[in-house]
């Protein structure tokens, strides 16, 4: 057993991969918050390769994130590898592939969730990424691309020949976008035939959800995205209940939570990027509880990043996690994630 493997059958709860919010001070804040291992957002390949100095700020990540992996994506296997061998030599402990995402921009060019349709270039992009690096090389599915063509079992299968660490598979298909619900009973009939380690992904937003759904699918770990974003004491909660730990509930306060998340933007981000960050995480953090919609329309009228930490803290001071009601399938709590 590797020591990424190791790590996440000690913690198999981890951090989804989600574009423009498991930036790095997010991923310190979540391992904090308990989350077993962490994935960066998605990164451009070819962004990397052409020294873009915003995809290269992308790939940052604190001492504190171990085991942290960097997402990659591209079309290009060559570009594909080259980013790897950076992020090998920033030092990062494992290198994502995404084969999920559905963003009509990333799959016109054959990166993304696109690769499900052509499993030979899935093949030559993994064969040439594993022999460019030492470190270990996981994968991000779909079930596959549409209802009629789901391949799962196929792409874990290659993945295992091509030496993959283990496959994460989003619960739809690429047709599905977010719509819909996360095939559960599939992810478990995939995990049932894999020589590889799976993670499931979809739909996990409680606690008690991620633990049923690894007991239900067999799942060696799960992916939780949406969850985190509504309940930031999650994986703390998640982690109590695999356990069996007969110990008092988790604690909730969210005036230090607010106060510790603020710091981590500040050290990373500029002004107005603390203030657009913490906006986000403000709104979403607040969905469902009495009261958002409106704390929502007053967060974004603000405009200066203390006094949003200001609103958040009043308001959540007096909350209790009773009081929140299930939005999952809220619009603006539905994208990011492939």
């Amino acid at each position: 057993m590797t020591p990424l493997v190791a790590h996440l059958k000690a913690n198999p709860f981890v951090l989804a991969p989600m574009a423009g919010i498991t930036d790095s001070p997010f991923r310190t804040f979540m391992r904090e918050l308990g989350s077993g291992i962490v994935v960066s957002e998605l990164i451009s390949a070819t962004g990397t390769v052409f020294n873009s100095s915003r995809t290269l700020k992308m790939m940052a990540f604190q001492e504190t994130q171990r085991p942290v992996g960097i997402q990659l994506f591209g079309e290009e296997p060559a570009h594909v590898a080259e980013a790897a061998k950076l992020v090998e030599e920033k030092g990062a402990d494992f290198i994502d592939l995404n084969f999920g995402c559905p963003v009509p921009k990333v799959v016109k060019k054959g990166a993304g969730s696109a690769m499900l349709k052509d499993l030979p270039a899935m093949e030559r992009m993994l064969k040439t990424v594993v022999a460019a690096v030492s470190l270990p090389v996981t994968i991000k599915i779909r079930t596959g691309w549409d209802e009629k063509s789901r391949n799962a079992h196929e792409v874990v299968r290659l993945a295992a020949d091509c030496g993959i660490t283990w496959v994460a598979i989003h619960g739809r298909t690429r047709a599905q976008g977010y719509s819909g619900l996360a095939d559960w009973e599939y992810i478990a009939e995939v995990k049932a035939k894999s020589p590889l380690p799976i993670l499931g992904n979809g739909d996990i937003i409680t606690a008690t959800g991620a633990v049923d759904w690894m007991k239900k699918s067999g799942c060696d770990g799960v992916l939780i995205g949406r969850g985190a974003l509504k309940n930031p004491y999650i994986f703390r909660e998640a982690m109590r209940l695999w356990k069996e730990i007969p110990a008092e509930p988790v604690q909730y306060n969210f005036e230090q939570l607010f106060e510790r998340l603020h710091l981590l933007l500040k050290e990373h981000f500029d002004e107005k990027l603390t203030q657009i960050q913490l906006k986000k995480f403000a709104a979403w953090f607040a969905s469902g509880y009495p009261n958002s919609a409106q704390f929502r329309k007053e967060l974004f009228q603000t405009h200066q990043s203390e006094e949003v930490y200001r609103k958040a803290t009043s308001f959540f001071s007096s909350l209790q996690r009773k009081d929140q009601l299930d939005t999952s399938q809220e619009a603006f709590l539905m994208g990011g994630h492939g």
